[in-house]
């Protein structure tokens, strides 16, 4: 069996990714950095966006869908009269407008962008379209036809408006929820065209950035203890699912694939009232077992981790 490259490396980083660099290669500097053999990210940020990205090491790619799933916060400048083919200030302009909203017409109409909502993704984005990703049919200059889904935008407030020409948001939404297409739909919905100036994401669910550390700073310390000190453990992204301490033998079964019988009734209980039907954080001397589901009074191993 071919030996993997890379050290064995378990746990979360949160970066606070630059503008011009896409998330794929800010996930392979930290792969490096840590000499990491598996690395992967919650949530794709534009080159162009700054911010939030976890980055999750070893057996931390295991929870990746349950950041991912996570809601996110947004701050974005949204720049009034010029729309750009890629909602953001990197591509060509396509449309104009003299049109210039007041800030009553823009708190009156956030609403409408509130709940769940319709949104057709950028053309300029990373969804596939028969294989292909969008950016990539977009730049060959292909005709690009997104279809719309819905998305849930929790709260959008307006934080500043600096000049007539532009208006600053901040946005706490769910998955899939494409803040430049927002930015668009808002000026269109406001009579005039516009694209995301900037655009900044201060958390992923636990992710915020007060944990954060700048790609700068990781680079300084290098491969050394000091860099560990700042890695979350792997549980961080499952803040939310409720945690059941189990003995060693359960925790052995659960590692060998087999369903464990919850035999004390405060444990039923707890699951019952916590999480009926749902996801539990099985745990044995403070560390993750496995992600599991309670099913019949059992606890059903989802995803097995090698901690």
């Amino acid at each position: 069996m071919r030996r993997k490259k890379g050290q064995k490396v378990d746990g979360w980083l949160i970066l606070d990714k630059p503008v011009d660099l896409t998330s794929t290669q800010a996930v392979n500097i930290v792969k490096r950095i840590f000499n990491a053999q598996k690395a992967g990210h919650a949530g794709t940020l534009d080159p162009l966006a700054s911010g939030i990205l976890p980055i999750a090491l070893g057996e931390a790619t295991k929870t990746v869908p349950y950041a991912v799933d996570a809601s996110k916060t947004y701050r974005f400048t949204l720049h009034f009269g010029e729309a750009r083919a890629t909602d953001d200030a990197e591509g060509a302009v396509i449309q104009t407008s003299d049109q210039r909203p007041s800030d009553d017409e823009i708190r009156a109409i956030l609403p409408r962008f509130t709940g769940s909502i319709s949104q057709v993704p950028p053309a300029f984005s990373a969804i596939k379209v028969e294989g292909e990703r969008a950016y990539d049919l977009a730049r060959a200059g292909e005709a690009v036809a997104l279809e719309p889904r819905q998305v849930m935008i929790h709260v959008i407030r307006l934080l500043a408006r600096s000049n007539p020409d532009e208006a600053t948001f901040e946005v706490v939404s769910g998955k899939g929820a494409y803040m430049r297409a927002l930015g668009r739909d808002l000026a269109i919905g406001l009579g005039t065209c516009g694209h995301i100036k900037d655009l900044r994401r201060s958390a992923v669910g636990p992710f915020t950035e007060n944990r954060a550390i700048s790609l700068e700073s990781l680079k300084a310390l290098g491969h050394s203890p000091a860099a560990f000190e700042h890695l979350l453990p792997v549980e961080t992204a499952l803040d939310d699912i409720p945690a059941l301490a189990l003995t060693a033998t359960e925790a052995i079964r659960l590692r060998s694939g087999q369903p464990v019988g919850l035999l004390h009734r405060q444990d039923r209980d707890r699951i019952y009232e916590l999480a009926p039907g749902g996801m539990v954080r099985a745990m044995a001397e403070g560390r993750l077992v496995a992600l599991t589901r309670f099913e019949a009074g059992e606890l059903v191993p989802v995803r097995v981790l090698n901690l």
